[in-house]
């Protein structure tokens, strides 16, 4: 299979779907004559021309709230958000109006549109650029809330999340866009609401989702190698709807859970796991169910600071070699 960056995959799964159905459209800051902030949409405003690939005023509020009517309307708008963090000012279009309006018309409009954009710390922008607001919307019932690790996941999961009839959140990595990886020609989809095991292990499970599976997997390399210890390694890929078999299964072979989350501890991803794990797997546990996450702290300004502020791999590996 070819080898490409995260953004180029993303990048293709626009083009294709672009190509495939005409109700598809892009818009967002920068998108179009700019080629986009991070470059993801690089191209496309050339190719396929301004009603498909559309420049918005700095008003996330405004825009996002163009996305929902167009989505009720019958189109499927991909919305990008700059960061993730500018959310925050279209709340109410979000959990109110795309998350709600399925359930208040009784199934008979939907509000098919992704929104997108990387929610991520780790890139020195400081609080109000950094948030990783994954869990928040994914205590919306009625949105959709993916967050891919790789370039082959990235493709798959955004050509389903464009033909969702929801409104999937997509959260993405400025951390990742450049990482490679190898993603096949032409269109697939990878069902949202399915984890994959990235690798297998028989000692402890390492769950997690976005960049912070990357790091268990430097993680696990350095348990097999340094302390004999063979870690699964399970990527959620989706956080709402969650793949809780996938996630039971793997506790109730290796008989440990490590949580690793680049969001904050209190009331993050890893403590709704941590629950489903209480609740469903007590008697499969050999030890307490232990947590990696960032520190509970606004986005620390200072890069040196930062760094230490998100898990890294040896972080995970403290944290596995206490449970023993």
């Amino acid at each position: 299979m070819p080898l490409i960056t995260y953004r180029q995959a993303l990048n293709d799964a626009f083009a294709e779907e672009l190509t495939r159905d005409e109700n598809v459209f892009l818009m967002g800051e920068e998108v179009a004559q700019y080629n986009g902030a991070y470059k993801v949409t690089e191209g496309l405003w050339k190719r396929f021309g301004s009603k498909r690939v559309i420049d918005t005023p700095i008003s996330e509020a405004a825009f996002l709230g163009l996305g929902v009517g167009a989505a009720m309307m019958g189109l499927r708008p991909v919305v990008e958000l700059m960061f993730w963090s500018f959310a925050y000012v279209g709340f109410d279009q979000i959990i109110n109006n795309a998350g709600c309006i399925r359930y208040m018309s009784g199934g008979l409009i939907n509000v098919p549109m992704v929104i997108r954009g990387p929610a991520n710390g780790g890139t020195n922008v400081g609080a109000t650029h950094s948030h990783t607001p994954e869990n928040f919307l994914a205590n919306t019932p009625g949105l959709k809330v993916v967050c891919p690790a790789t370039p082959y996941d990235a493709k798959g999961l955004m050509i389903a999340s464009i033909r969702d009839n929801d409104t999937v959140c997509f959260m993405e990595n400025t951390l990742l866009y450049g990482d490679l990886g190898e993603v096949p020609d032409g269109s697939y989809t990878i069902p949202l609401g399915v984890a994959e095991v990235k690798r297998e292990g028989l000692d402890v499970s390492l769950i997690a989702h976005g960049r912070a599976v990357l790091t268990c997997l430097a993680a696990a390399e350095i348990l097999a190698t340094e302390h004999g210890i063979e870690a699964e390694v399970v990527d959620l890929r989706s956080i709402r709807p969650l793949d809780e078999e996938t996630i039971l299964n793997s506790v109730a072979k290796t008989h440990r859970a490590v949580l690793v989350d680049e969001n904050k501890p209190f009331c993050g991803v890893s403590a709704q796991i941590a629950a489903l794990l209480a609740e469903h797997a007590f008697d499969d546990l050999d030890a307490p169910v232990l947590r990696v996450t960032a520190l509970d702290a606004p986005a620390i300004y200072s890069m040196p600071l930062e760094k230490l502020q998100l898990p890294d791999a040896h972080a995970v590996v403290a944290k596995v070699l206490s449970s023993f």
